[in-house]
């Protein structure tokens, strides 16, 4: 099985041409995805490492990367490996990898990446977190005595 799901961000606006043979669109960009890492296997200034992973789509998924897509946009795309070769213009081989998507979706909301402008669901503003447990409600006491599948 060849499956390959990525989250990351755009490094810069898809690149696209179009087929000469049908006119279809074809777009190619590049995706900035982050690796897990454990805290202390950080590098030594302690920032995260990425991949940079070259993706390829065509005909609709293009167009929709040639539309809505930019620097910085953070999707969420699947696709498949494929690899192939050529020989450039100095006689020397070239490998590649891609991941041939099949499909993109956003990965957040237009404002959530600093993009500026405001957010219409808050006014322009989002609403912080506060406390040490910010984002989770407290579960009751005695409440794994009601659970179904405990």
């Amino acid at each position: 099985m060849n499956r390959v799901i990525l989250m990351g961000r755009l490094t810069r606006d898809p690149n696209v041409t179009y087929s000469q043979k049908d006119n279809s669109a074809i777009a190619r960009f590049t995706v900035a995805v982050d690796r897990r890492m454990r805290r202390d296997a950080a590098n030594a200034d302690g920032q995260q490492t990425a991949d940079f992973i070259g993706c390829v789509c065509f005909g609709r998924q293009a167009e929709f990367a040639e539309k809505y897509l930019r620097q910085g946009t953070k999707i969420a795309c699947q696709g498949r490996i494929q690899t192939g070769s050529y020989t450039n213009k100095d006689g020397q081989k070239v490998y590649t990898t891609d991941v041939v998507l099949d499909d993109i979706e956003f990965a957040e909301s237009k404002n959530a990446g600093g993009q500026g402008g405001q957010s219409s669901d808050f006014g322009g503003e989002r609403p912080e977190p506060h406390g040490a447990d910010a984002g989770f409600m407290s579960i009751p006491q005695g409440i794994d005595d009601e659970l179904p599948f405990a």
